[in-house]
């Protein structure tokens, strides 16, 4: 798995030095602190995790209308390598896709920027009942992981080469497809420098859009289904296949935002694998019940980028069998429409900080 992913470092370090003058490459040193999330995370706390970010970035000119509406972002790839500096928890190597938001001004060589990026990562050092029983964090080597950068940079400091600074946030966790499954989060501060691959400083000319800025559309209706697989919170339940129906309506507000209510059919055998198992415990206080189903209603945002759009929705069980995770819960997806109507999505759900799964599916907007 190691030469795997210094294998895809290489490629895409290849294809940095062969593209044009709207890219640039970045790399980030970090030193920061694990968050304590829950009561299990002081286990892992044996010293202050290090590593590095190597990114590839694409600049946008207005090429496309929506570019403008987010004032030229980059695109771009991510490698990131850390060092937890604990014993039970290990290395960390990920891959990511990102975006880059400008807060000021393109044309300036200061700027203040916010990194969005989703991907996937390699644990050295999952849980294993026997060697090491105390990694409740990662339950599987191979994981999902998001990072947030909030930076400084400055560009053509010196020649082609800049400096950038500031903070990081990370996430590491296998979404509960396998338990154990608490997940690290860090924060931490960066330090580093980024080289502008054109052979020198050139004028930058930005596209106007020509599109309306007036932008009207009636309600639309959503139709969903997910699934995946997870396992429930006792570890070496069995990991159980699941499966969600979704139907829910939206309203767009502007060219870049849409409000959401619905709800969705939640059927998930681990809750079954999980009720039984607590049976044979002394004391356990669930109420009985032959239905594992669950039924949430919800209210979302949508944010349409280009062909891609977040989701972020919040939502509460009014069916809901038995205690478990708590009846509110949160999810925060990834949609990539393919045209007018239909498109393809991963979604994490989660209970406050603890994952119950991922989600893959596919969907139609009428």
């Amino acid at each position: 798995m190691r030469k795997i992913f210094v294998g895809i470092l290489f490629f895409n370090m290849a294809i940095c030095f062969s593209q044009s003058k709207s890219s640039y490459i970045q790399a980030n040193s970090f030193y920061g602190n694990i968050i304590a999330h829950n009561s299990d995370a002081y286990a892992f706390l044996q010293g202050h995790p290090t590593g590095f970010f190597i990114s590839y970035n694409k600049r946008s000119y207005g090429e496309e209308a929506w570019q403008e509406r987010y004032n030229y972002p980059d695109f771009g790839y991510s490698f990131g390598y850390q060092d937890y500096h604990s014993e039970i928890l290990g290395k960390l190597y990920s891959i990511y896709g990102h975006y880059n938001f400008y807060f000021f001004n393109r044309e300036a060589k200061n700027q203040l920027i916010f990194r969005a990026g989703i991907g996937l990562a390699y644990n050295t050092n999952p849980y294993d009942k026997e060697t090491n029983n105390k990694n409740t964090a990662f339950g599987s080597s191979l994981n999902s992981s998001t990072y947030f950068k909030l930076y400084f940079q400055r560009e053509h400091l010196l020649n082609n080469l800049g400096v950038n600074a500031g903070l990081t946030f990370v996430h590491a966790s296998n979404s509960n497809i396998k338990s154990p499954n608490s997940g690290v989060n860090i924060w931490a501060f960066t330090l580093g420098l980024n080289y502008d691959l054109s052979s020198e400083e050139q004028p930058i000319n930005y596209i106007p859009s020509t599109e309306s800025k007036y932008f009207k559309e009636p309600i639309k209706f959503n139709f969903a289904i997910r699934g995946g697989v997870n396992e429930a919170e006792i570890i070496g339940s069995g990991v159980k296949p699941f499966y969600v129906v979704s139907a829910y309506a939206d309203k767009r507000l502007n060219r870049k935002s849409a409000i959401q209510i619905g709800a969705e059919l939640y059927i998930s055998p681990m809750l079954k694998e999980f009720y039984n198992l607590n049976l044979t415990i002394p004391h356990t206080n669930l109420k009985e019940t032959d239905s594992f189903s669950r039924i949430g209603v919800f209210i979302g945002h949508e944010l349409f980028i280009n062909k891609i759009s977040i989701e972020t929705q919040l939502g509460y069980y009014v069916k809901y069998p038995f205690e478990y995770d708590g009846r509110i819960y949160e999810t925060l997806g990834l949609k990539r429409y393919f045209n007018q109507k239909w498109f393809a999505s991963v979604r994490l759900k989660a209970h406050a900080a603890n994952a119950e799964t991922v989600e893959f599916g596919v969907g139609v907007r009428l």
